[in-house]
């Protein structure tokens, strides 16, 4: 089920929910807090390569990632962005985007790139522990 787009972002430590055509994974970067990856779990390099039933099921995800987010930061504006430039497999990056610092368990993030672009190369890299509870954390946020 996983290929190496998916296992780069920690699979399945990261693993916040399965879908039948997608992944939702903590980033274990985190340029702002509650960074996640939305992946697809088919081996396809181009977001059109997909089938229609991955494209519908977006429509469930985003609200899905949006709810939990709005839970966890709070945040002003989220952007997905589909990058694949070191990682083939289709995905996004999910930024929650916010003008202040956010907190959880004793890790704070401030959206270093706000209002501009995301920073995604200042980026907090989270230990295993941190991961752990942070994806737990997500987890519980969900709404299905």
């Amino acid at each position: 089920m996983a290929n190496a787009t998916i296992e780069k972002f920690g699979y399945p430590a990261t693993l916040i929910r399965d879908y039948r055509h997608w992944v939702v994974l903590l980033r274990p970067a985190q340029p702002t807090l509650g960074s996640l990856v939305l992946a697809a779990k088919a081996d396809a390099t181009a977001f059109g390569d997909l089938p229609a039933d991955a494209h519908a099921e977006l429509a469930t995800i985003t609200r899905e990632i949006e709810t939990a987010l709005t839970q966890a930061v709070r945040y002003q504006k989220l952007n997905y962005l589909m990058l694949m430039m070191v990682d083939p497999h289709v995905h996004f990056h999910v930024i929650p985007r916010y003008e202040s610092e956010r907190e959880r368990d004793g890790i704070s993030v401030t959206d270093a790139g706000w209002p501009g672009a995301p920073a995604l190369g200042q980026a907090v890299a989270l230990s295993a522990e941190q991961v752990r509870a942070m994806a737990g954390w997500l987890k519980g946020l969900w709404t299905t």
